[in-house]
C-alpha cells in the first residue's frame, strides 16, 4: 500500500492514470472497446437484438 502512495505523495500533481480500456492508446490502435462499447455496438447492428432502455 505503500508503494501505491508514493507517487501520489512525493510528485508535484501526482495521481494514478487512467485504468479504463476506452483511455488507453494501444487498445485503441488494435480495435479493442470495453465490453459497453462493443454490447451497444452489437446491439444497434442486430435486428433481432434487445432494445435499450432510454432513461
Amino acid at each position: 500500500m505503500a508503494f501505491l502512495c508514493v507517487k501520489l505523495l512525493f510528485r508535484k500533481n501526482g495521481s494514478f492514470s487512467s485504468q479504463h480500456i476506452h483511455d488507453s492508446a494501444a487498445m485503441r490502435e488494435r480495435g479493442i472497446h470495453c465490453v459497453m462499447d462493443q454490447d451497444r455496438e452489437l446491439r444497434s447492428k442486430s435486428r433481432f437484438a434487445v432494445k435499450e432502455k432510454s432513461s
